[in-house]
């Protein structure tokens, strides 16, 4: 069994959840010893992750030409609202377009039960399968010397807390009650990595971001190694995204043993747990309660049972697990 992973168009999601997911499955399928080529010919299987306008062309040219498809639903219509400008009004052509483009596969995969139960009521027709984008476990984990890069790289004094986030700069990830609660918090540094089109941020997203307050860092889009130094050297990573269909970083940040706070929403139902790996807060009062507790307030071993536990969680989203799952999945459309 031969894979290849169509990366047409990676250029435009490089720096998205996307681009992350198409990087990981080349990963986990060479880690469950399965055949990657870049032949196209050579290939038996295609897997498709982008809803270009050239992404169904391509997923019909497979299937003419006899290989099976496995067509990632990494996009909903949830998901794509609270976006960009007029992402709103667009959503339901959105959801039109791609529901074509997963007719298209042969199976559909997406990240978590969650965004499997939205997808199918989207009448697919297809088989639709459950797998995490997975979280490379061997290159996201916690040292001392990554953590002291991160506060050397961002000229961050050793005794000052920091609070990390990620995301684009929209609202969908929950920017303003980020930049809300280090108003609240200005004793600790609030920073936050990513960005987006400016021609695409709402008009009242980047006043607020021009607005910010002192004690808030905009990192920008920055290299993997960067992104996981910090998660090795800031107090704790708070996600406030009110719609995800996974959110790698998530994985990411338990993986590098950072305490994580989440958005309580459902995708997280079911494999994250309050008070287990993760703390979930449901407004800005417990947004800002979780990391006084965390900082200031809970036993240290309480927080490090947390770490632990998440800890264990990425190790089952790792590249391995994940590709072996995916290799069953895929064999047996053969």
């Amino acid at each position: 069994m031969k894979i290849y992973i169509y990366k047409g168009g990676l250029s435009l999601v490089a720096k998205s959840g996307v681009g992350s997911a198409i990087r990981h499955q080349e990963k986990m399928l060479r880690a469950a010893k399965v055949t990657v080529t870049d032949v196209w010919k050579e290939a038996d299987i295609v897997q498709i992750n982008t809803v270009l306008p050239d992404s169904p062309l391509v997923a019909r040219r497979a299937r003419q030409q006899g290989k099976k498809v496995v067509y990632y639903g990494h996009s909903t219509m949830e998901d794509f609202k609270n976006s960009f400008i007029g992402s709103n009004l667009a959503a339901p052509l959105f959801k039109k377009w791609i529901r074509h483009c997963y007719r298209q596969g042969d199976v559909v995969i997406t990240p978590t039960e969650y965004s499997r139960e939205l997808l199918m009521k989207y009448d697919l027709h297809r088989e639709i399968y459950a797998l995490t984008n997975g979280v490379d476990t061997e290159f996201f984990h916690k040292t001392e010397q990554a953590g002291g890069r991160f506060r050397i790289f961002f000229h961050l004094p050793v005794d000052k807390k920091v609070v990390i986030s990620a995301g684009h700069l929209i609202h969908r990830k929950g920017i303003e009650d980020f930049l809300e609660m280090a108003k609240r918090m200005p004793d600790i540094i609030f920073l936050w990595f990513g960005g987006g089109n400016n021609a695409l941020i709402p008009a009242e997203i980047k006043k607020a971001v021009a607005e910010k307050p002192e004690n808030v860092i905009f990192a920008g889009f920055q290299p993997s190694g960067i992104l996981r130094d910090a998660y090795c050297g800031a107090d704790a990573f708070a996600f406030f995204s009110y719609e995800e269909t996974e959110g790698i970083v998530v994985l990411e940040a338990l993986s590098c043993e950072i305490p994580v706070i989440v958005r309580d929403i459902p995708v997280y139902e079911g494999w994250l747990t309050d008070g287990e790996q993760v703390r979930k807060a449901s407004n800005l009062d417990s947004y800002e309660q979780a990391v006084r507790d965390i900082l200031y307030e809970e036993p240290l071993e309480k927080v490090r049972r947390r770490i632990r536990a998440g800890r264990a969680l990425a190790e089952e989203h790792s590249m391995r697990a994940t590709g072996e799952k995916l290799y069953q999945i895929e064999q047996k459309l053969l």
